[in-house]
């Protein structure tokens, strides 16, 4: 896997410092575009390599935001959006178009590296209509990218969350619900098949602001000075772990066991709703990208993961989405950032009304 330097991150709260050395960079953000004031994509890309940070996650293949990247050496998630499924679906022809239009034009030049055919298309949600085309989707995507030459550079995929889990406690439970293995059990065949991850969307943000009598905050935002959840053999102190690892679980009871997973958003809000504050972003942020080194209990070893999202995008909805940029429109950090001389160093200086995270989105 390639590494490209985020080095070192210091996010000094409100009335704490801390120091962070991160030397692999296993953080991407997501490049949202939800707004109606935000930089040209060429000042977007600039701010990204400025910032050091090598991954991007891309909704849909925008050509302005594509063409910026052009020799960035950026690793990119190239989004397909919802809209598109099931035009994709419905013929080889319209994938051979998508991917030459949208990979191959742009291939060597950007780095593509995952291709995310929809994003939290699920049986249990307002997206369901699509269900039937995904995997008919992910499947032309895929012969397409083999006939481009590309199938063992980009791997396809998609993005779920965690309405698709029925049994996440303990982590080892962890399995799909029933009405929807269906549509499950076929895409993790796919990817166990082609040897490509899963990327899943993971919030312990709404675990815990849905269920705070049950759910402590220091275990959601990686604090607890204790083990909360002895799982056989296994510890678990916070609760992006046991999300991820009861994930894999369910991945597992339905012939995944060696399918991967990249964490493809994950954030938490600091305004707009419960639990919703600069300080438990500040916080849970921090310790994201450092605990993105280590691993979970049932599967140790790096976590390539994103926060969504690079600005604060003013045309969300509900009002708690519009709170999750690293940076404000005009470019201007909501934490101050500054690189040190002898190292690549990160200061995030947390100002008030502040925000560093990310959020399920579309775009």
């Amino acid at each position: 896997m390639a590494t490209s330097h985020i080095a070192v991150i210091v996010l000094l709260g409100i009335l704490v410092a801390t120091h962070i050395h991160i030397t692999e960079a296993q953080i991407g953000v997501c490049y949202g575009m939800m707004g109606n004031n935000l930089p040209s994509h060429s000042e977007v890309i600039q701010l990204y390599k400025s910032r050091n940070i090598g991954r991007l996650r891309l909704y849909d293949p925008n050509h302005g935001a594509l063409n910026a990247l052009r020799g960035s050496n950026i690793e990119v998630i190239l989004g397909l959006p919802n809209v598109d499924v099931k035009h994709i679906a419905s013929g080889m022809e319209h994938a051979r178009w998508w991917v030459q239009k949208n990979v191959k034009d742009f291939w060597p030049d950007v780095k593509i590296k995952y291709i995310a055919v929809g994003n939290e298309i699920s049986p249990v949600t307002g997206t369901s209509y699509l269900t039937s085309f995904q995997v008919p989707a992910l499947v032309n995507i895929y012969k397409a990218i083999g006939e481009a030459g590309l199938g063992n550079d980009i791997k396809v995929s998609t993005s779920v969350d965690m309405t698709l889990i029925g049994t996440s406690y303990p982590p080892s439970q962890g399995s799909f619900r029933n009405d929807v293995r269906w549509f499950t059990d076929p895409i993790v065949g796919f990817l166990r098949d082609t040897r490509a991850p899963l990327l899943v969307n993971i919030y312990p943000y709404f675990s815990y602001s849905g269920n705070p009598g049950q759910i402590s905050l220091p275990y959601a935002i990686f604090t607890a000075p204790n083990v909360v959840v002895q799982d056989g053999s296994r510890q678990y102190r916070n609760l992006f772990d046991a999300m991820l690892d009861s994930v894999y679980a369910a991945m597992e009871r339905t012939g995944g066991g060696s399918v991967g997973i990249v964490v493809s958003e994950s954030g938490w809000p600091s305004a707009g709703a419960f639990g919703a504050t600069t300080d438990n972003a500040a916080t849970y942020l921090r310790n994201l990208i450092q605990h993105a080194k280590a691993g979970s209990p049932r599967k140790p070893g790096p976590i390539e993961t994103y926060i969504f999202a690079m600005f604060d995008e003013n045309n969300k909805n509900p009002e708690l989405e519009k709170h999750f940029g690293l940076f404000s429109p005009n470019k201007q950090p909501k934490y101050n950032l500054n690189f040190g001389v002898s190292e690549r160093v990160w200061d995030i200086s947390a100002e008030t009304n502040s925000t560093t995270s990310s959020l399920i989105s579309e775009m």
